[in-house]
This record gives C-alpha cells, structure tokens and sequence, in this order.
C-alpha cells in the first residue's frame, strides 16, 4: 500500500485500486472531506478555493478531479495553473479564499502525487485541523450541493508575476546589490514549475541564468530530491567554473539548495543559516528551526545576542512556534526558508532573493561565505518498520537509557532527541514513510554517521 493519509494531506503512487494508492475515488474523498471541514470550521465567509499544482505528469488528471469534487461541494474553484507551493499559499491570501490545495508531492519521484491543504491564511493545516479532515473522510460524512449551488470555476495565471514582484519589494532583497554584482549562476528546476517562474525572477534581479532541465514537462531527469547525490550534473558544471552560483529547487519550490563556485555542495542545512544571519545583520529578534536541524542556527543566532527555538518536525509546527515566540526568520534544514515578512511559508523565491542579497553586500563568493559559519555536518539513516512495529515503546526505551545521563539533554516533543555536548541525534517515526529516521550531527561526518548508527543498533538490539 503506498497511500499515505496524514494531517497534511494525503499522498501516494498513481494507479492501482481503491483505498491502495492515489486514485481518482481517493481523491474524491479527501478533496470532499478538506472541503466540507473548510466549511463547517467557520472561519472564512469566502466561497472560493485556490488550486495550483507543480508538473507533475499525472498533475492535469489530479486537477481535474479535485476542481471537480470542489465545485459539486458547492466551492468557487480559482485555479491558478502551473504554480509553486509558495505561489499557492500567497495566492489563498491574496484572493481572499477559504482555503487551497496544493496538487505536489514534493521531492517524491515521479509517480507519486499528493494534496497539500492550506488554511484560510494559506498555511498548513494545524493537527486537529488535519486530524478532523481524516476523520470525516474516514466516515464520508460529507454531501453535495444540488444543481443550483454547484461551485463555478475560473482560470487565473496571473499570481506568479504577483509573487516574484512581493519578493522584489521586500526591504532586506536588495535588487539593486544584486544587479551591480553580475552574478551568472546555473539552476536546476527538474522539470517543473521552477521552470515556470525562475527566469522571470532571474531576469529581474539582473542575474545571469543558464538553466538545467528547465522544461516544465514533470519527467524529471533525476530523483527530485534536491540532495548530493542526485545532483551530479549542476556539480560538474560548476566545478568547470563560469558560475557564480548552483540553484536547485524541488518540483513544488519550497526547498532550495546551493551549489558553490567550485562545485561543492553549499549544504541544503546551510540555506536557512545564510539568510538567517544576514537577517540578523539587519534585524534582531528570535529564530526557529525543527529539531533535526543544525545546531549552526543556533550559534549564528547567539553570535547576534538573540535567542533560537527549537520545535518538532514539520512545516506547521515551525511556523506555530515562530508566531509563539515573534521570530524574525526560521525554516527547516531542508532548505526550507520561512521569513514572516513575505508569508509563514517555505519560499525558494524568498531565500534566493535574500541569499544573492548577502553575497552582493558582504562582496564574497559562495565558499568564502560558507566558510563564515560553523561547520557541522549531519548523517540521515532510516531504520525500516513491520507492521507489529511498537515505535513509540521504542523510543520510551530510548529515553529511558539516556534521560539519567549528566551529559545528556533529552527532548521527546517529536520522537527522541538526544542532545551531548558536541553533537546530537534525533529519532523519530516519519509521517510520509513507514520508518524511522535517524538524524545525527558532530562536527565530522564520519563522527555523526558513528553516533546514527550507534543509536540504530541499540533499536536493532531491542
């Protein structure tokens, strides 16, 4: 079974039977499930809902049938078209919607597909909110509208120039730095919606951009996943020289990743640490990050006498505890950049604008600036599950062995985090995969794959 239904949507591989994968019943259900919650929370008198969807090939069916079942619920479809996850999110607030749904499944291959589900504010659902929408699917307490309040559907294209000029307008993306720097930089889009509007952005920060599998057609030439391994092609043509920078971005450009002048990875952890310290160089206040991420945030965020949260996984609980403690940025380790003065979402369009801006003032190349920063590095190993799996006896043992230790901070709001002087690992049950992941930093890779795997055998051995 690869149908994954979770607070944040629902996710699968296309094809298959019923209630097996993510097919067009599935879709139904859930899409009449999100909207009749939509409808009964009360809260947006709006009649209309947003989709967008990144390029995936099975992107125009999914479309189809969600746009659909939104109009026999009785909702005012906006669709939006070919359009990142950001774009989406600023599309709900700027129409002034009761919600949206995203059609993307992120960095999964190209067979899968997935709904994300915003707010009224365009923003992920909270728990209880997704929790409730799981709950009326599972009991298909939803019904139709008749003849005479079916939903009507309109067509608008014209959010993702709306997007590019917000971030241009923003006080700390300082266009005219990044004009007078020529920059010249190589981007991977992987054959979605980057594709569609980075080289407008490009073309209005006066950067150079030769792009690499631009064409928005979802046959993505590699595994999306914007990781090292998968990224050999924009490595090699930076490592060739020419560029000032290597770009890459998800299907749904959310995430973004960095390619330094000489073709080293920047490190997709070190994204949100670059925009958050020159953030702080401008501004002071609070950062947050999620518990799987570098502990370099947090030494960057001290370095400017202010003070960083950490918050479980997940996109929504970030921006919760942003909003709880007033943070000026934070973000997700992914590459994820969260900044509140655009919108409490992850925007690759946002960190890109704030990045070039930090090379073109401080006057250095993308390794001089990664050299700035603390240098950790972080292993990511999986432990796979069986179904009679008991995870959460797993990690109360796992806390139990290392909550008496002087030397050890336990954390146990998102799975276990084990927190030593020099170096931390973080278990925790994922909620797209049936696995463990097993996140571990120090400050060399073979010290944090050491610590994973320490941590994996005494699961192994339980």
């Amino acid at each position: 079974m690869t149908l994954i239904k979770s607070i944040s949507g629902i996710r699968g591989t296309i094809g298959g039977r019923a209630g097996d994968t993510l097919n067009p019943l599935d879709i139904v259900k859930f899409t009449s499930a999100y909207a009749t919650f939509i409808r009964r929370s009360g809260k947006s008198t709006s009649n209309k809902i947003v989709v967008g969807r990144d390029a995936r090939i099975s992107g125009e069916m999914v479309k189809n049938v969600v746009c659909g079942t939104l109009m026999g619920i009785g909702y005012d479809v906006v669709n939006i078209g070919l359009a990142t996850t950001p774009t989406t999110e600023l599309a709900v607030k700027w129409s002034g919607a009761a919600g949206g749904i995203i059609i993307t499944a992120s960095h999964n291959p190209r067979h899968w597909n997935a709904l994300k589900l915003l707010n009224e504010q365009g923003e992920f659902l909270t728990k209880d909110d997704g929790n409730e929408v799981l709950d009326i699917a599972a009991r298909e307490d939803f019904e139709y509208a008749d003849v005479d309040g079916l939903g009507h559907y309109t067509e608008d294209n014209s959010f993702n120039q709306r997007h590019i000029d917000s971030v241009l307008a923003l006080e700390l993306v300082d266009v005219e730095a990044i004009k007078k720097a020529h920059f010249k930089v190589i981007v991977d889009t992987i054959n979605s919606v980057g594709g569609e509007i980075l080289p407008d952005l490009f073309k209005a920060l006066g950067v150079e951009a030769t792009f690499l599998n631009g064409e928005a057609n979802g046959d993505f030439a590699h595994n999306p996943e914007p990781i090292a391994k998968n990224l050999g092609g924009i490595m090699d043509a930076c490592a060739k020289g020419g560029y000032d920078l290597g770009v890459v971005v998800d299907p749904d450009v959310d995430r973004l990743a960095f390619i330094q002048e000489d073709g080293q990875m920047y490190g997709e952890e070190y994204t949100l640490v670059t925009v958050a310290d020159y953030i702080l160089d401008h501004v002071k206040g609070a950062t947050v990050s999620n518990l799987s991420s570098t502990r370099a945030l947090r030494d960057v965020t001290e370095k400017h006498g202010c003070k960083y949260y950490a918050s479980a996984v997940g996109e929504v609980n970030v921006t919760t505890k942003m909003k709880e403690v007033g943070a000026v940025i934070g973000g997700e380790g992914n590459g994820g950049v969260i900044y509140p003065e655009s919108h409490y979402g992850r925007d690759a369009l946002v960190g890109i604008g704030l990045f070039l801006s930090s090379m073109a003032q401080k006057g250095l190349t993308a390794s001089q600036l990664r050299q700035t920063f603390p240098n950790y590095f972080i292993a990511k190993n999986r432990i796979d599950l069986s179904p009679e799996t008991d995870v959460d006896a797993i990690l109360v043992k796992v806390k139990e062995m290392y909550g008496q230790q002087a030397d050890v901070q336990v954390t146990d709001i998102d799975g276990v985090k084990l927190d030593f002087p020099n170096k931390w690992v973080h278990l925790r049950k994922s909620n797209t995969e049936p696995i463990i992941r097993v996140y571990s930093e120090a400050s060399t890779m073979e010290e944090a794959d050491e610590l994973g795997k320490k941590l994996m055998d005494v699961v192994y051995s339980m």
